[in-house]
């Protein structure tokens, strides 16, 4: 069955790509840029695109925690500037995405192929929001009222953004084609890897289950959410970079709202959780390579893996689910005893994995 192409869409991505593609050569032809104009322009691309990221995704698509309706506001102008659809079309997507992933249900599916995840995917996409997948953003007032007047939201900013940079640099021909279309053009690419390569070129540390990987020079491409196999696994957790040296700005910018009490709730996965993902994901490909690779001993070598893996990870969901109790001083002794058995329990994991790699494969010919 064909697809039914959506005109308006295709029309404006495909426009303004064909719009720079001929007028810009021509404008750099007679003008220079200034540093200033240049870096502004980069400034507004790292707003706009922590916009969507703090606000459409984080905040929005996936509740990782709630904030003042004026920052509210503030990340709902820069969003529009971003020119990705309202909050609330953006949101109902990006949750069906989640929900359907790798499906022909998830709407930009990478199984379609790179291009289609990356931007065919927008023009094709139903026009429909489903009232059932963003029913608690409908009680939103200031996402009703974006969605409502997005055209007028979506140009009213961008033609702000563009005049001030304009007035104030001297510079109005050079804030419309740096300040509006080429910032609109690395934020477009550079939101869309998000989709597309984000989930092609990387690793796979906490899940195979679906096809999110976590790659750290993706995250410096798009705003920390290079970490994908992670959000995938946990998408509620406020962070995607969980250690401190991950490159997550919309991290520090939720981190240090929370700190000057414009943040609450915000939602963060227990160590002990992640670390009962990890082990079980290694327990996984451990077992799989034992079966690949014709071990000797293989059934015991197996069973092995099973018993000690299962003991860790009891341990771990317990401590867990006690932390998540109280901390009155009989959960702390238990607590601390589980602590002191599970150093073991991970010495004797790390030695079936020395023996497992150190196990010489079985010969085809016995």
């Amino acid at each position: 069955m064909s697809r039914k192409v959506s005109w308006p869409v295709f029309l404006y991505i495909a426009g303004y790509h064909l719009f720079l593609a001929i007028a810009l050569p021509i404008y750099l032809l007679s003008h220079t840029p200034s540093l200033s104009l240049i870096l502004i322009s980069a400034g507004l691309v790292f707003i706009s695109g922590i916009a969507i990221t703090a606000g459409y995704h984080r905040l929005y698509s996936h509740s990782c925690y709630k904030t003042h309706p004026v920052i509210e506001a503030i990340l709902l102008f820069f969003a529009s500037v971003a020119t990705q659809g309202s909050a609330l079309r953006w949101c109902n997507d990006h949750r069906l995405h989640h929900a359907f992933v790798d499906t022909d249900k998830d709407p930009y599916s990478v199984k379609k192929g790179l291009l289609h995840a990356h931007v065919l995917w927008m023009f094709f996409r139903s026009n429909e929001i489903d009232p059932k997948v963003v029913s608690d953003l409908s009680r939103n007032k200031l996402i009703q009222f974006q969605h409502k007047h997005y055209v007028f939201c979506m140009l009213a900013s961008n033609i702000l953004c563009f005049l001030a940079v304009g007035w104030l640099l001297n510079d109005y021909l050079g804030a419309f084609f740096f300040v509006w279309w080429v910032r609109l053009l690395v934020l477009h690419h550079t939101t869309w890897c998000i989709n597309s390569l984000a989930h092609f070129w990387g690793t796979q540390m906490y899940s195979r289950e679906h096809s999110a990987v976590d790659n750290y020079l993706i995250s410096l491409l798009t705003y920390g959410e290079g970490y994908h196999n992670y959000h995938h696994t946990f998408a509620y957790d406020y962070r995607n970079g969980i250690r401190w040296y991950h490159f997550d700005p919309a991290k520090w910018m939720i981190w240090t709202l929370h700190k000057f009490g414009l943040a609450h709730d915000l939602k963060r996965v227990n160590n002990y959780r992640i670390a009962r993902q990890l082990l079980l994901d290694h327990k996984n490909r451990l077992v799989e390579s034992i079966k690949k690779s014709y071990y000797i001993h293989r059934d015991s070598l197996e069973a092995k893996v099973t018993q000690v893996a299962d003991t860790l990870s009891q341990k771990l969901t317990q401590i867990q689910t006690l932390l998540e109790r109280s901390k009155d001083k009989e959960i702390v002794t238990q607590v601390r005893a589980l602590k002191k058995s599970l150093k073991k329990d991970w010495r004797e994991w790390k030695e079936v994995v020395k023996t497992i790699s150190r196990q010489s494969p079985k010969s085809l010919a016995h």
